[in-house]
């Protein structure tokens, strides 16, 4: 089938919007994610996400009913560590995903699918105040306070990439999203997390059809939790996050694809064994305007062990 070249650089755009709409972008809901622990802890994590849902496009556009699901596996690990005195952890995730699209084009159904590794994701991030850097030794004799937290988030393009196919798993751009957290106890058992970020991306150069260029304006993103501590190690949290911007383009001709949305969703984890806990999760689209209104379900797996400081003889 023969589409117009603007028909193109449409349908490509809204369907970027579809698989770059996984758990794994801007609509994350990570509570607790600015959380005093230990310095020389180690944190494996792994996991497995399911989205499925659609895409809000334009009613004038040639395109209607899109449909998606995608499947996503994560390996990740994390170190804490003593930075100028501040509590600082690094974090590397490797994604591996899998997915299925449809959508009527000019009137014709069509199918997509793509399977392969998606971009890694690496964050730093500091506690600025609030909790400075401790050892296990100490850390149960230390209050804990309210937490400022600073954090620097990078995607690279490290996932499957095409130039001459209309979708991929990987962007063939580095992300960038900085971001500044507030996390208060409210009593014994209650923790409010307050986030607010930016995210900035590149210019992908080798874009359908190799020799296009796309780029995106920045996107802001704000997210709140409210989680309680149901006994060590057991919480549950519930989740809101609302992002803005985004609005893309291909060689300077710009898509009707900014981003105006809201999501909501719950996290319960729960400990197995003694340096082991399972994290269930759950959002979905509460107000999409442009974009992918998915919802998601995730289950992941955490070990994590603290090294103790080493005693001279």
């Amino acid at each position: 089938m023969l589409y117009r070249w603007k028909d193109i650089f449409i349908y490509t755009g809204v369907l970027f919007l579809l698989l770059d709409a996984n758990p794994l972008k801007s609509q994350d809901l990570d509570p607790r994610a600015y959380v005093w622990v230990p310095t020389k802890g180690n944190f494996f994590s792994s996991g497995f996400a399911f989205s499925q849902g659609g895409v809000l496009t334009d009613p004038s556009l040639p395109i209607d009913n899109l449909k998606a699901n995608v499947q996503t596996i994560n390996i990740g690990y994390a170190r804490s560590f003593n930075l100028f005195g501040k509590t600082a952890t690094a974090f590397a995730a490797l994604p591996y995903a899998w997915g299925k699209a449809s959508a009527n084009v000019n009137g014709q159904l069509e199918y997509i699918t793509r399977t392969g590794f998606s971009d890694m994701r690496m964050r730093l991030s500091v506690l600025l105040l609030g909790a400075p850097a401790t050892p296990i030794e100490q850390f149960a004799q230390t209050k804990h306070k309210a937490i400022l937290g600073l954090s620097v988030l990078v995607v690279a393009p490290t996932g499957q990439y095409f130039p001459d196919k209309l979708i991929n798993l990987g962007t063939h751009r580095w992300s960038f999203k900085p971001e500044l957290a507030l996390s208060k106890p409210i009593g014994k058992h209650w923790l409010l997390d307050v986030y607010t970020g930016l995210w900035l991306f590149t210019r992908n150069n080798q874009f359908f059809t190799g020799k296009s260029i796309r780029t995106q304006q920045p996107m802001g993103s704000f997210q709140a939790h409210i989680s309680f501590n149901i006994k060590p190690k057991m919480w549950f949290a519930l989740n809101a996050t609302y992002y803005a911007g985004g609005k893309s383009s291909v060689n300077d001709i710009y898509n009707d694809d900014r981003q105006d949305n809201s999501r909501i969703g719950a996290t319960f984890v729960f400990p197995v064994l003694k340096r082991n806990s399972i994290k269930l999760a759950f959002s979905t689209g509460a107000i999409v305007r442009v974009g992918a209104d998915f919802n998601t379900f995730s289950i992941g797996w955490q070990s994590s062990w603290i090294e103790k400081r080493k005693h001279p003889k």
